[in-house]
Formats: C-alpha cells, sequence, structure tokens
C-alpha cells in the first residue's frame, strides 16, 4: 500500500495520518535546532497589455525546514531559469499562471509579456516560494534548496497567443542571446470552438515518460489533465524502512516536461505521492510552493488540488481523491466533508449552464478498475459516484493504477450499456464512462490471469477482482463493467466539437501512436 511515510519509524507511521507525521517530523528536527520557516515572497501589480499580477490566493507559506546554511546569491546572469510550467487561472478566458524554478536566489524575478516574440513590452514582478528539506534518516531523505517562482497574469484577452519570457535582475529574456528561452500560451477562446485537450496520471521521471509528452504536444492540445501522483520524489512509499525521498526529483520532473507544460497549461491534482508531511501538516505545502492552480474550489490553501475551470463548452473539475480514499487513508477526511458538499454544488452549477455541453472530473483513486494493484477505491464510491450520477457527469479519469482500463456505461454500479471500441454513448441515459489513465511512465502494473487484453473488446463477459472496503480491507466483487485494457504505456486524447450536434471523441494512444481505443460521447 503505496502510503508516505518519509523516514518515520514504520510501527509509528502505519497508525498516523498525515498532520500527525508532520507534526512527528517538526518535533524530532526542532529538538536538533533546525527547523526554522523560511519563504520569500513578492507580489507587484503591473500594467499593460491588460494584463495585471496578483499573489495567488491559494499561496500559504507552507513550513519549511532548513540547515543551517543560508542561500548563497551568485550573479544572476549565470542562474537560468527552468521548468517553465503553465496553469490556467479559475478563468481561463482571461487568467493565466506562469511558474518556473531557478537553481539558486536570484534577485528582483519577473515575467515580460507581449504580442511578438520582439516586443516583449511589459515587465511584471513575480513572487518566489522557498523550500528547504533536510538530510534525515541516514541520508534517504536528501537535502534539498528550492527556488519557485510564480506571476498570475489577469484581463488577458481571450483567444488570443502571448509570448514571454521569464527572467530576474542579471538575466533578461528579452535579451537577443536569450530568445531562444522565450515561450507563448494562448488563453481560452470566448465562445466555443473546436479543441482538443489530453490526460494522463502517475507519471513520474523516465523515458517513457518523456516519449509521452513529445506525443502530447504533438496532439495541439488546449490544456493537460494530470491525475496525480506526478513526480514519485518519493518513489515507493511503502512505509518500509528502505523508503527515500528526493526532492531533486521535482527539478528534473519539471525540467522534463518543460517542452510541453511552457505552452500548453498542465493543470494537476494531488495523487497520495504527493503528500509531503514535513511542509505542512496536510502534506500540501509542496504542491502549492511548486504550482499556482485556479484557487476557486473549498480550500485553495489546504486542498489544492480541488478546483474547476470551464474552456469552451467544457467544465472540468478537479478533486483531491485522498480525501475520501479507503485506500490510503493518511489524509481521509481532511475537510471534513467541504470538498464534497463543494462538488455538489460545482457540478450542479456547470450542469444549469447552457453554454456547456460536457462536465468532466478527474482525480487519482480509481473509481473503477480491476488491476492487481489498487483495484477500486469504496471511498470514491461511497462519496462521489452518486452526485457524479445525480449530475449526470459526462467522463470521469483517474490515474493511480498504472494501466488504460475502460469501462462501459455505469449507472448503480452495474452496466447500464456496453460501448464496444467505436462507439457511441449518451451520458443523459446510459451512465458514466470512467477511464484509467495511469501509464504516463511510471513501471506498469497488471491484470488478473489470465483475463487480460490489450487494446480490443473483452472476449469474457466478467473478471474477478476487488474494491477496498472502509476499513481498509478487499471485498471480492465480479465486474462486467470492464470494457477495454491495456498494459502498456499510453495517454488520453479527447477532441470536443461544439454545436448542436456536440460531441466529445476520446482516444487513447500508446507511446508508439497507435491507437488502442476510441469512443464517442454525446448528449440528447
Amino acid at each position: 500500500m503505496d502510503i508516505p511515510r518519509f523516514g518515520i519509524p514504520e510501527k509509528l507511521a502505519g497508525r498516523m495520518s498525515m498532520a500527525e507525521q508532520h507534526d512527528y517530523l517538526r518535533t524530532r528536527l526542532t529538538r536538533r535546532g533546525v527547523l526554522r520557516t523560511s519563504v520569500a515572497t513578492a507580489a507587484v501589480a503591473g500594467a499593460g497589455l491588460g494584463t495585471s499580477l496578483a499573489a495567488s490566493p491559494a499561496y500559504a507559506a507552507p513550513t519549511v525546514l532548513t540547515s543551517h546554511h543560508s542561500s548563497t546569491r551568485v550573479d544572476g546572469s549565470l542562474v537560468a531559469p527552468f521548468g517553465r510550467h503553465l496553469a490556467y487561472g479559475a478563468d481561463p478566458k482571461t487568467r493565466m499562471a506562469v511558474s518556473w524554478q531557478v537553481p539558486f536566489a536570484v534577485r528582483r524575478p519577473y515575467i515580460r509579456i507581449g504580442h511578438k516574440p520582439w516586443a516583449l513590452s511589459r515587465r511584471i514582478d513575480a513572487e518566489v516560494r522557498h523550500l528547504t528539506t533536510p538530510e534525515l534518516n541516514g541520508g534517504r531523505i536528501a537535502a534539498a534548496e528550492q527556488f519557485y517562482v510564480h506571476a498570475s497574469l489577469e484581463r488577458l484577452q481571450p483567444g488570443t497567443t502571448y509570448y514571454y519570457g521569464v527572467g530576474h535582475e542579471g538575466f533578461d529574456p528579452a535579451d537577443t542571446r536569450n530568445l531562444g528561452t522565450l515561450g507563448t500560451f494562448t488563453t481560452a477562446p470566448a465562445r466555443a470552438e473546436a479543441f482538443t485537450f489530453t490526460a494522463f496520471g502517475d507519471q513520474g521521471v523516465s523515458y517513457h515518460a518523456l516519449g509521452n509528452d513529445q506525443l502530447i504536444l504533438g496532439q495541439n492540445p488546449a490544456f493537460h489533465l494530470h491525475a496525480g501522483d506526478i513526480c514519485y520524489a518519493d518513489p515507493s512509499g511503502s512505509g518500509q524502512s528502505t523508503d527515500t525521498y528526493d526532492a531533486r526529483t521535482w527539478d528534473q520532473f519539471l525540467a522534463q516536461t518543460e517542452t510541453v507544460s511552457k505552452t500548453v497549461p498542465w493543470m494537476v491534482t494531488t495523487g497520495n505521492h504527493d503528500m509531503e508531511a514535513w511542509y505542512s501538516p496536510d502534506g500540501y505545502g509542496g504542491q502549492n510552493a511548486r504550482w499556482t492552480l485556479p484557487g476557486n474550489g473549498p480550500d485553495p490553501v489546504n486542498q489544492p488540488g480541488a478546483y474547476s475551470f470551464v474552456h469552451g463548452n467544457v467544465g472540468v473539475v478537479a478533486l483531491d481523491a485522498n480525501d475520501v480514499s479507503y485506500e490510503i487513508p493518511a489524509n481521509f477526511g481532511i475537510s471534513d466533508g467541504r470538498q464534497t458538499r463543494w462538488l455538489d454544488r460545482r457540478l450542479g452549477e456547470l450542469r444549469a449552464r447552457h453554454d456547456i455541453d460536457f462536465v468532466v472530473v478527474f482525480f487519482h483513486h480509481c473509481a473503477f478498475s480491476t488491476t492487481n494493484a489498487h483495484a477500486s477505491d469504496g471511498g470514491v464510491r461511497d462519496a462521489w459516484v452518486p452526485l457524479f450520477e445525480k449530475h449526470r457527469v459526462d467522463l470521469v479519469i483517474n490515474g493511480h493504477n498504472h494501466v488504460y482500463e475502460r469501462t462501459d456505461a455505469i449507472l448503480n454500479n452495474a452496466v447500464r450499456r456496453k460501448v464496444p471500441i467505436g462507439e457511441r454513448t449518451d451520458p443523459t441515459r446510459d451512465g458514466i464512462v470512467y477511464v484509467t489513465a495511469g501509464g504516463a511512465g511510471k513501471a506498469l502494473y497488471d491484470f488478473p490471469v489470465p483475463d487480460t487484453y490489450e487494446g480490443h473488446v473483452a472476449d469474457r463477459e466478467s473478471v474477478d477482482t476487488y474494491h477496498v472496503v472502509k476499513d481498509g480491507g478487499k471485498a471480492a466483487e465480479t465486474v462486467e463493467w470492464s470494457r477495454v485494457r491495456y498494459t502498456g504505456f499510453s495517454f488520453l486524447a479527447v477532441e470536443v466539437r461544439p454545436g448542436r450536434h456536440a460531441r466529445m471523441k476520446v482516444t487513447a494512444l500508446a507511446e508508439s501512436g497507435e491507437r488502442i481505443d476510441h469512443f464517442e460521447i454525446s448528449r440528447g
């Protein structure tokens, strides 16, 4: 069971929530005299090109553990920014967050933005978020110091492509020597247009992850959904004495992902491997420092992975499934039900809008999966599936299981309509299709033998598997809803067509580019 325990003795960690782990680490390290809070922030309003900068309301300074050594400033011209990643604001038509990383402390970081690469006419100051990780557990937790920089742009023009460059004192992206560091982004259109978005979960750092990134870029997506377990700085999370944590894996991940995320909004949610106990009691201080997300969910500071946005005719809802997971209870009940109540309200609001045809929900833990690893999480089924059905959600995307698996249309925990490859389904009458897209780059899982099939319709009517129940145990079940399975690296590409006959064409692509599954969703 992948429960982050971060070097805490196993007998203790097995009984601890994330908050208890955080308190333990704080107490232990304070006695060693190495606990202090250190966050450098700066936010200055900018003008011009219809943009402004606002400090992210979703960011609160995490408690960070540092060594006695202070940051060493170096010549800014020697420090090039890296790891750029975009994220939509609450309104993708007018808001965009640009985030990046610098290897050392720098002075006065900023972003330049313009309509042409040679006319980055406005300079807007940015906000620095500083994380430090101490060496722990005999070096199994590596010491690291990281500096993340964020600029939240507002009052942008809908459907417009902007050029941008990021810099600091001594490194000007407008300098002709640095023009190769420029990026672009495009805001969501004012009216619904055809577009594509992509999705996966459980990426990590690997050649397979890099390969999927390049294929995603080839789809020209408007945005990308990452369903959690982002980089695996905690590689195993098994709670054993050999567990390691290396925050520098985030540096590798952001550098790997930059080819896509510097132009495509990279919308992440929180997986179980993304909880990091020493940065904050809820484990999300690290995520808050590294990402600027829409911040319009039930608790932007303590639950940054829960939010929503609208692009064209599609409403998207991100959820933090750690809150409801029976399998991995470290943060079970963290929102005290607020997230689920917000979900009910938000789905109702999205469904009531006449300009929205489809509602897509994504999160980490699977509602329906049949792998030998995590299978289905009963907590998700109990808390959220009834709300998905109440509001007739059109598509649910998960990670957690490192495979591709797609269900038939499910209603009331049973198949309402079989959806073979290439077929069409209508969520208003057929139920919901659930897709596990966890083959982004980490080591793959398998399915119960001998019932495995890759890229084609199941040749059996049912399979014996299990789901996780409230006490953390496993309940056996025989299911008929598992329609397509694939045990290779893969991702989703979803083509959206608005209009009188609006539809979403959902395609699963292998890392080779081969199409392994496709089906269509239309309403009414």
